[in-house]
């Protein structure tokens, strides 16, 4: 089987052509075409030795998964599903602004997670997506939008990880993917516009700022251990504490001066005043009672079939906002794009074989959450 070159970050691409018996700088040639240009045919890439472009054919290919299919919203949002093979699939989501061009990008066929408001943690985790299968949706809608437009403006101008899974669980091959989209000589992204989501993995959270400190968003979704634990199982393992310390280690590498909490506002559950007065004691326990230098996102719950959770109403989402806001935390509320083709907030599902048992698993802790709800119905 031939090398995807999309499996490549610069370093890769120069051992590759190493091994071809061919001097590193033609990496940065190839990488260019591949990239800048959204090139898969070698016999076009004119300023490389005709002896490589004979050789890649028989060692490599260029190449995105599948579209399955495209689904365009009322809004401009498109969202495309990628085939990955064997039953499993991908869904990548462009949202354009009239700023920036932002794409949400998969890094898992499904996820181990299991988030109680997430789709895709609903389906359970069937792999771990490769770095050509990352790359190649960034890959794929930056040169099918210039190719469609007819353009040579950039239409990408920010990616973030939040698409299916857990980037942080992936980090093998989350890493090199990174570092395509902010080399020079392929995607050129600033750090402080490529953005990788996590649900708390700390020692990997730990890792990403010494390797390839980007933006960071942790999915933080409740004030207390024994909330997090029902909303985001993976509080069991890094609890609140361990995650919040991890997040003022990451804060001195990271290229903006924040990190970003995200908070799914979820009706009766996470919502009331007492959770906003909770989060705040919780962030203002660092820097010496200054508090953790953080933006809260606040995001509309977006339902799914068997969630068994709705979203909180305009008025309670607006009160929360104020209550952080008050307290001189900033505070946004993320507008819903793409509800209409299920591409918003926690939406994504893809088509993913579920090999977890999650929607079983997930009926049985359905079980017991009116329990944990009414536990945290008077918070200190």
């Amino acid at each position: 089987m031939t090398a995807n070159l999309l499996d490549f970050d610069l370093e890769g691409l120069a051992a590759f052509c190493e091994q071809l018996g061919e001097k590193r700088f033609r990496a940065t040639q190839l990488f260019r075409w591949i990239h800048q240009r959204g090139a898969s045919d070698f016999s076009g890439m004119s300023d490389l030795a005709k002896s490589l472009r004979d050789k890649l054919p028989d060692v490599a290919h260029i190449a995105a998964p599948a579209v399955l299919s495209r689904q365009n919203a009322a809004d401009g949002t498109i969202k495309w599903l990628f085939d990955v093979g064997n039953g499993d699939a991908v869904e990548a989501v462009f949202i354009p602004e009239s700023d920036r061009g932002t794409l949400c990008v998969s890094s898992q066929a499904g996820c181990a997670v299991g988030c109680r408001f997430c789709s895709t943690g609903h389906q359970g985790f069937s792999r771990n997506l490769s770095t050509a299968e990352i790359v190649a949706q960034l890959w794929f809608v930056e040169h099918t939008l210039k190719r469609e437009l007819q353009t040579t403006e950039r239409m990408v101008t920010n990616v973030v990880m939040m698409g299916m899974g857990e980037p942080l669980q992936n980090y093998h091959a989350l890493l090199p993917a990174l570092k395509v989209m902010l080399s020079d000589h392929g995607y050129g992204l600033s750090r402080r516009r490529v953005t990788v989501s996590t649900s708390g993995v700390v020692p990997m959270m730990d890792k990403l700022s010494k390797d390839c400190p980007v933006a960071l968003a942790v999915s933080l979704h409740a004030p207390t251990d024994l909330l997090r634990d029902d909303l985001v199982p993976l509080n069991k393992k890094y609890p609140l504490q361990e995650l919040l310390e991890a997040c003022a280690r990451y804060l001195p590498a990271a290229p903006r001066d924040f990190l970003t909490f995200e908070y799914c506002m979820l009706a009766g559950i996470n919502d009331q005043p007492e959770h906003a007065r909770a989060l705040i004691q919780l962030v203002r326990q660092f820097d010496g009672g200054r508090g953790l230098s953080c933006k809260f996102n606040l995001i509309p719950f977006n339902p799914f079939p068997d969630s068994g959770l709705t979203c909180s109403d305009k008025a309670t989402v607006q009160t929360f906002a104020a209550t952080l806001s008050a307290a001189g935390l900033v505070t946004t509320v993320r507008k819903t794009r793409g509800d209409d083709i299920d591409a918003a907030c926690g939406q994504l599902a893809g088509e993913v074989l579920d090999r977890t048992n999650a929607v079983a698993r997930m009926a049985k802790r359905r079980v017991g959450t009116e329990h944990v709800v009414s536990m945290h119905a008077r918070l200190p």
